[in-house]
C-alpha cells in the first residue's frame, strides 16, 4: 500500500497542475485570513452604521479587522484583550478629562498612565492601543461622548469577529501542520541519504563540512514547523468540530520533539563524519564492506524518519495502521543491517584500531536515532504528556474543565495507554472511529 507522502520524490515538484494549485489556494492561510478579515471589518462597519452616532465609525472594522484570527482560541482571547485595552485608555481618558486638560505635560502624564496600565491588565501586543485610546478621547472636546462611542464602536467590532468566526468556524490547520513535518523528515532523509553515499568513497572534508553545515540548517526548519504546529494547536482548542483535541495536539507535539531529538543526533553524527575525514584525507573513510553496509543502515534509517513522521500526521485509521506497519518494517531491517555493520566495524577496529573512538561513536549515534523511532518509545512517552498536559489543564482551569466535560457528556475521564496511532478527526457523515 503506497502511504500518502511516503514515496514522494525527493527532488521536489508538487505533481500538481494549475487547476490543482489552485484549489488549494483555499487551504492556504494567508488567503484565507485576508478573506475572513476582509469579510468581518466590512459586516462590523455596517453594523457600526447603524449602533453608533459617528458619521464614520471606522474603530469597529479596525478592531474586526485585528481579532479575527485563523483560529476560534486565537480570536477569543484577542477580542477580550483588545476590549479591555480600549476600555481601559477610555477610562484613563475620562478620568484626565475632568482634572486636567491637554497639555504637553497631562499628554506625557496620560501616555505613561496608559501604558502602566496596558501592563496592569495583561493585554499583551494591544498596550499601545490603551495610549491611542486615551489620547484620542482626551484631545476632542466632547470626552465622555466620544469615549463611550469609542467602546461601543470597539464592542461591535469584537462581537462582530467573534460572532464571525463562531458562524464560520476556521479551518482545522493540522494538514498544514503535518505536511510541514512530514517535509523535515524528507529533508533530514535526504542528507542520511546524501551522508551514507559518501561512505563508500574517498570523502573530502570540505565535502564532510558542508553536510555538516547542512545538518545545523535543520534547525531553522524545526523553528518553521514549531510556528506551524502552533497555529494548528490553537485550531484545535475551543474547536466544535474537534472531540479530542488534547489528543491530537500531544500526538503531534511529540512527533515533532522525536524529530527534533534526531536533528540532534544527525547533526553529531555529521560531526563525527567530518572528524574522522580530517584523519583520513588521502584514504576512504571505511572499507569497502564497511562503508555499504552504512550506507544501507542510513538508508533505512532515513526511511524509518518519514514512516514515523507519516504515521504521526495521517488523519486515517488505515493509513495509521500501514505507515504502523512500515515503521515497523524499516525498524527492523535497521536493527538487523545495524548488528552486520557493528559486527565488520568491530572486525576492521580490531585490523586497525585508528580512530577507534569515532567508530563507536557513529554506531551510538545510529542506535539514538533507532531508539527514539522506536514504537514501545513513542508509546510511553506519548503516554507520560497526555498525563501531564491533562494533570495541567485540570489544576489551571478546573471549572472550564468540569463544563467542557459536561458539555461532551464526559462523565469521568480515562486515560488508556494510547497506540502509535494518530486520532482522526470528527467527519460529517462518517461514523468516528
Amino acid at each position: 500500500m503506497r502511504l500518502p507522502g511516503a514515496n514522494k520524490d525527493d527532488k521536489g515538484g508538487s505533481g500538481k497542475g494549475p487547476l490543482t494549485e489552485l484549489l488549494d489556494l483555499r487551504h492556504d492561510v494567508t488567503v484565507t485570513q485576508t478573506l475572513r478579515s476582509t469579510a468581518a471589518a466590512t459586516l462590523a462597519y455596517i453594523v457600526a452604521l447603524w449602533l453608533s452616532s459617528e458619521p464614520a465609525p471606522l474603530t469597529a472594522p479596525l478592531t474586526a479587522l485585528l481579532v479575527v484570527q485563523v483560529t476560534l482560541y486565537s480570536t477569543i482571547t484577542t477580542s477580550i484583550r483588545r476590549v479591555n485595552a480600549v476600555v481601559a485608555g477610555v477610562l484613563i481618558a475620562i478620568g484626565f478629562s475632568v482634572l486636567v486638560g491637554l497639555s504637553w505635560w497631562s499628554l506625557a502624564l496620560i501616555i505613561l498612565a496608559s501604558l502602566l496600565a496596558g501592563r496592569l491588565v495583561r493585554v499583551n501586543e494591544f498596550v499601545p492601543e490603551v495610549a491611542i485610546s486615551a489620547m484620542l478621547v482626551l484631545g476632542v472636546t466632547h470626552a465622555a461622548g466620544t469615549a463611550w462611542d469609542r467602546v461601543l464602536e470597539t464592542l461591535i467590532g469584537a462581537v462582530v469577529g467573534l460572532l464571525f468566526n463562531v458562524v464560520f468556524v476556521p479551518p482545522v490547520w493540522v494538514g498544514a501542520a503535518g505536511e510541514s513535518i512530514e517535509d523535515l523528515a524528507r529533508r533530514m532523509r535526504r542528507l542520511m541519504r546524501d551522508v551514507g553515499e559518501e561512505l563508500t568513497s574517498h570523502t573530502p572534508v570540505e565535502r564532510a563540512a558542508a553536510r555538516l553545515r547542512e545538518a545545523r540548517r535543520l534547525d531553522n526548519g524545526i523553528a518553521d514547523v514549531d510556528a506551524a504546529l502552533r497555529q494548528a494547536e490553537d485550531s484545535l482548542r475551543l474547536n466544535p468540530r474537534v472531540k479530542e483535541g488534547l489528543l491530537h495536539r500531544v500526538v503531534l507535539r511529540t512527533g515533532l520533539d522525536t524529530l527534533e531529538i534526531c536533528a540532534v543526533v544527525l547533526r553529531v553524527l555529521t560531526r563525527t563524519i567530518t572528524d574522522l575525514a580530517k584523519e583520513r584525507q588521502d584514504e576512504d573513510l571505511f572499507a569497502p564492506e564497511v562503508g555499504s553496509a552504512l550506507e544501507e543502515l542510513l538508508s533505512q534509517v532515513a526511511d524509518a524518519l518519514v514512516s514515523f513522521a507519516v504515521l504521526v500526521t495521517t488523519q486515517t485509521s488505515e493509513a495509521a495502521e500501514a505507515a504502523e506497519d512500515r515503521l515497523a518494517g524499516d525498524l527492523g531491517a535497521a536493527a538487523a543491517t545495524r548488528e552486520r555493520a557493528a559486527h565488520l566495524l568491530l572486525e576492521g577496529v580490531q585490523r586497525h584500531p585508528r580512530q577507534w573512538q569515532l567508530h563507536g561513536a557513529l554506531l551510538s549515534d545510529i542506535d539514538r536515532l533507532l531508539d527514539e523511532l522506536d514504537t514501545d518509545h513513542r508509546s510511553q512517552r506519548l503516554m507520560e504528556e497526555l498525563d501531564r498536559s491533562t494533570r495541567e489543564q485540570r489544576e489551571r482551569h478546573p471549572q472550564l474543565t468540569a463544563f467542557t466535560q459536561w458539555l461532551r457528556g464526559v462523565k469521568r475521564p480515562t486515560m488508556k495507554r494510547p497506540t502509535m496511532k494518530r486520532p482522526t478527526l470528527k467527519r460529517p457523515g462518517k461514523r468516528h472511529r
